[in-house]
């Protein structure tokens, strides 16, 4: 099967090779013969119901500062393609729901991966919410009374964005904190959307587990354990990434919503628990693979490239 293989992604000539995702999904895709084709968010164009992209052909190799050979510009009609990969970094925002909306013009001929409209509909901390005791205790609102009372309540929180991404703007706000009125003020001016506070889980000092599902399948995981001082244990914000097995706990939640993303289309997603808690559902851009390869002697990126492949056959 040899496929034509459209990536929609940030620019390529700035990733690093050793961590990147989209890069595994690249190179596994070049390795079965598949033609690869690279495209930028802002490149993507609706015209009277024909969706285009100006894209290069892209050729990778493993070599630090020249892993990507772009051919010149064409314009591609993405209806012509076989697969497209929807793989731009967050923040979900506007910009990023748009595109979704265009790359759903040709969702019905072309199998785009995760499916457009489900991404539109599972944002990764509000998605997590419709699977009923999975989640510590949470709160999504811009009600400071309902914040002040979850607060009274579970003491110890977190206070985090709803449409954040990387780890950026999360905070902890222990039962002492004299800024929790300055940290809601600084979120009022900022967001116009509610924030999230959950309660504290001090589990996150053993890591927070980063679980990657392959059409509804657990497949791997990686611990994320944060340094010294920081309650946050993503490994660009300095955490360190530990081999793993999932436990009991982790594969109950794993079959819990591993039907659900496979019904939508969701063929890649990275999940995050914390204890026995799960705290996000990532569709947009997970991460994770190159990582859980090196702990374990896998190749994750064959599994989504075999599940992609199935759904076409």
């Amino acid at each position: 099967m040899s496929l034509a293989v459209a990536i929609q992604m940030d620019p390529i000539e700035s990733i690093n090779i050793n961590a990147d995702s989209t890069f595994m999904l690249a190179l596994e895709a070049q390795a079965r013969g598949h033609r690869l084709y690279h495209y930028l968010p802002r490149h993507l164009s609706l015209i009277d119901g024909r969706v285009i992209a100006k894209a290069r052909r892209l050729k990778v190799k493993r070599v630090a500062g020249r892993h990507a050979v772009l051919g010149p510009v064409e314009t591609l009609d993405l209806k012509t393609m076989d697969v497209i990969l929807m793989r731009q970094d967050p923040p979900f925002d506007m910009a990023y729901i748009t595109a979704t909306h265009v790359l759903q013009h040709v969702s019905d001929k072309v199998l785009v991966v995760n499916d457009p409209a489900s991404v539109r509909n599972a944002p990764e901390k509000l998605f997590a919410t419709h699977f009923p005791g999975l989640m510590p205790p949470t709160l999504v609102s811009s009600d400071r009374d309902e914040i002040v009372a979850f607060r009274k309540k579970h003491k110890d929180i977190i206070l985090k964005p709803l449409f954040g991404n990387g780890g950026a703007g999360i905070f902890r706000v222990t039962p002492q904190d004299e800024n929790f009125n300055a940290m809601l003020e600084s979120f009022a001016a900022f967001y116009r959307e509610p924030i999230v506070v959950q309660r504290y889980l001090p589990e996150v000092r053993k890591g927070d587990k980063r679980i990657i599902l392959v059409d509804g399948e657990p497949v791997g995981g990686v611990l994320r354990v944060p340094a010294k001082g920081e309650a946050r244990a993503n490994l660009h914000v300095g955490g360190t990434a530990v081999k793993t097995k999932l436990t009991k706990r982790e594969r109950d939640i794993c079959a819990a919503i591993g039907p659900t993303l496979k019904k939508q289309g969701l063929i890649f997603v990275g999940i995050d628990v914390i204890g026995d808690y799960l705290t996000e559902i990532n569709v947009t851009s997970p991460t994770g693979i190159q990582e859980i390869n090196r702990l374990d002697g896998v190749e994750l990126e064959k599994r989504v490239w075999d599940a992609i492949e199935a759904r076409l056959r």
